[in-house]
């Protein structure tokens, strides 16, 4: 069995008398320590299939199994202590604390963690030794998106959901970050699924699942993954 599944997930949004439907017999495979991207345009899917992953919005039916457990059958309680342990978030917009300082933000973050990473090293790797005293009003994009992924990796998730991480950044920043979730996958063997829009950074990642109107329409593995420093787009 693969670290994650998805099973014939669909996902239908009711307003009022329109119904929409987000996924559609949506079926993947994801194994443990992959870099992942998932592809698609706006309205394919994505961003739903990453908050089911997240535990953060329900199927209407199917199955998503996480290291063998069916997370769509997971009360409350138990999704609130799944996303606290076992998932990192890493969004487009960074969602900081504006009045706690960068390492404060990671500390937060950690409070009700069981295996957390130390912050202090965590915000070492990612670069930001002498910004551990400043707000985010004092940081740069590159460096407020820096916290945001430190704050995931100091929880010691086994998944890591990054949603266009690199959506609000310039060309540079971008590629600095990529290469940060890179490394990441690698040094600490976590499974990275980064959201994108951006087909030319496929070539960076272990597999890529390409989506289409809320279906998966192709599945790309990818055996020799390139650095980030060898992609331009």
């Amino acid at each position: 069995m693969a670290y994650i599944e998805f099973k014939d997930v669909m996902k239908t949004y009711t307003m009022g008398e329109v119904k929409i439907q987000a996924l559609n017999k949506t079926n993947f495979e994801i194994h443990k320590g992959e870099l992942v991207c998932i592809l698609g345009p706006s309205g394919a899917g994505k961003t739903t299939c990453l908050n089911i992953l997240g535990g953060m919005d329900t199927v209407t039916s199917g199955s998503v199994f996480i290291d063998g457990v069916d997370i769509t059958t997971l009360k409350e309680k138990e999704l609130i202590k799944y996303r606290r342990n076992d998932i990192g978030f890493v969004f487009q917009f960074y969602n900081l604390v504006q009045n706690l300082t960068t390492l404060e933000n990671v500390e937060l973050a950690v409070q009700l963690c069981k295996d957390y990473l130390d912050p202090n090293t965590i915000l070492d790797k990612v670069g930001l030794e002498e910004r551990k005293n400043n707000f985010p009003s004092q940081l740069s994009g590159g460096e407020q998106q820096r916290v945001a992924i430190a704050r995931a990796l100091a929880k010691n998730p086994k998944i890591v959901l990054a949603d266009e991480p690199t959506g609000a950044l310039d060309y540079k920043t971008g590629k600095q970050i990529l290469k940060l979730l890179q490394e990441t996958s690698k040094e600490y063997h976590m499974t990275v699924i980064i959201i994108t829009h951006n087909s030319a950074i496929a070539p960076m990642a272990d597999k890529v699942i390409k989506f289409k109107n809320g279906s998966v329409e192709d599945i790309i593995i990818n055996k020799s993954p390139k650095s980030i420093d060898e992609i331009e787009w």
